[in-house]
């Protein structure tokens, strides 16, 4: 019976058109080349010694018990790369496949596009029991926004079940946990990342407008949102926007709710959200902003050389994974201080902290390779060597407290932030994050507020209409939700 229910949760959820929230720009493939000043510790260096052992320092499981395939689900490329790179035991076969020992890996890619990815994942999965063993789902990842979908059911395996102990998982980002964990109390995946937020800034505009752009003393100018407020009137003044459009602060309020979005089956609009509505009005009404939506054009062009925008808010892989190539007049050319405005950003705490997003790996009940996707997942997630190399390569925050302060304590330098040590700075808003008002609508309400108000933005409708069409909408995706 429970397996049925499960069934029709996860066909129910199919129909719902929900917007995949990592935030990641859909379909965007990784990029991992990025130049610090630091020594970094290769993967190479590592190599050998993993290759023979496990995790552990025992000789390696033999797969001779594990099934033949291992099909991973995912939406774009970016764990593809972190094991390519970090995991010593996979061989890329340079077709999309690859191998780890006799283990074929396929990867199922879909992007996240119109909801494609969960949509093509929930239809594996409810035939998951019925699917010849070399066609399970064996991995897939999941998003902050809908984890609770999955987590919540049958189809994911918890991590003790997978043999991952809490001594394993004991340097992890206690948040990264919180977030995945079901109503019985299981840990249901892991991560190897983890998502605190900053505001980003461009240093040359800072010098302009404020003078200086050391960013212990930009932070002093953005400690607030009143003081925030009033340095967008004064980079309005000198021909900037403070922020690019509509969306770009929306996850500092979100993030800072009083409550989660559904209280008792009843959804509630939290003050804070009105809070960043309100803002969000001015500066568009004031001309702080230039009227675009995440990861539209104008919206990646805000970023670029020509761009006239002071900053943005984004977590740790908005740095590496997008800013770093928005930043670039060259998008062929190497990643360097002198390819369009690479090195003229730097990154303080700004108002309030907050994080976006994340990526988390799950074991499908079902699966044949047990021991395998075990040792995937500790040593991308657990093992510290390991994490630390993945910072020092690629500039990602890795979830490992212990490998993140060693970073921050360092002479670490990242010359896309003008030689600055943004670990630092992210390992002081980890601690801070709290996912206790998350709860399985958040996507959706998310999704539908945001657009609901696009057009309160634009004129089209008052901010009255515009909560009342926020109220519609989300009764239509979710009918069993009360809104008054």
């Amino acid at each position: 019976m429970k397996k049925k229910l499960l069934g029709i949760l996860l066909i129910a959820t199919m129909v719902i058109a929900l917007f995949a929230g990592c935030g990641k720009k859909e379909g965007e493939q990784s990029s991992t080349s990025n130049n610090q000043s630091n020594n970094q510790t290769t993967n190479e260096d590592t190599k050998e010694s993993k290759d023979t052992t496990d995790n552990k320092g025992n000789e390696s499981t033999t797969q001779a018990e594990e099934g033949k395939v291992l099909n991973i689900y995912c939406w774009n490329t970016e764990f593809q790369d972190r094991v390519k790179a970090f995991y010593p035991k996979y061989k890329d076969n340079g077709d999309g496949t690859g191998t780890i020992g006799d283990i074929k890996v396929n990867w199922v890619i879909t992007p996240n596009e119109n909801n494609a990815y969960q949509n093509k994942l929930d239809e594996v999965l409810l035939n998951q029991d019925s699917a010849a063993a070399d066609d399970k789902v064996d991995m897939f990842l999941i998003e902050a926004d809908y984890a609770l979908k999955y987590v919540n059911t049958d189809y994911t395996m918890s991590l003790d079940e997978v043999g991952l102990t809490a001594d394993d998982l004991k340097n992890q980002y206690k948040y990264t946990q919180e977030i995945v964990t079901d109503d019985n109390g299981k840990i249901k995946a892991t991560s190897w990342q983890a998502t605190p937020g900053l505001f980003v800034y461009r240093r040359s505009i800072a010098k302009d407008v404020l003078g200086t752009d050391d960013p212990n003393q930009v932070q002093e100018y953005l400690s607030d949102w009143d003081k925030f407020n009033d340095v967008a009137a004064k980079m309005k003044e000198k021909g900037y926007t403070m922020l690019s459009g509509y969306d770009d602060a929306y996850r500092v309020f979100s993030n800072n709710m009083s409550r989660p979005w559904v209280v008792d089956g009843k959804v509630v609009v939290d003050d804070n959200l009105m809070k960043w509505v309100d803002q969000t009005k001015e500066f568009t009404d004031k001309g702080y902003n230039n009227k675009t939506s995440l990861w539209s054009d104008g919206w990646g062009a805000d970023q670029g050389p020509d761009g006239k925008t002071f900053g943005f808010f984004y977590s740790t892989w908005g740095i590496n994974f997008t800013l770093v190539d928005y930043s670039l007049a060259d998008k062929e050319g190497e990643k360097k201080v002198g390819n369009g405005i690479y090195g003229d950003w730097a990154v303080c705490y700004g108002p309030q902290p907050f994080y976006w997003g994340g990526t988390w790996i799950c074991a499908a009940r079902g699966t044949d390779n047990i021991p395998t996707i075990r040792d995937i997942m500790y040593t991308l997630t657990c093992d510290k060597e390991t994490m630390k190399n993945i910072t020092l390569e690629v500039a990602d925050y890795t979830n490992n407290k212990e490998a993140m302060n060693e970073i921050a304590n360092s002479d670490y330098s990242f010359d896309f932030l003008g030689g600055q040590n943004h670990i630092a700075l992210f390992t002081e808003v980890a601690d801070k994050i709290d996912m206790s008002n998350t709860c399985p609508y958040d996507q959706g309400c998310n999704e539908e507020f945001q657009k609901a108000f696009k057009d309160y933005f634009d004129g089209n409708v008052t901010k009255e209409e515009a909560l009342q069409n926020f109220y519609t909408n989300i009764k239509i995706k979710y009918p069993e939700l009360k809104t008054d």
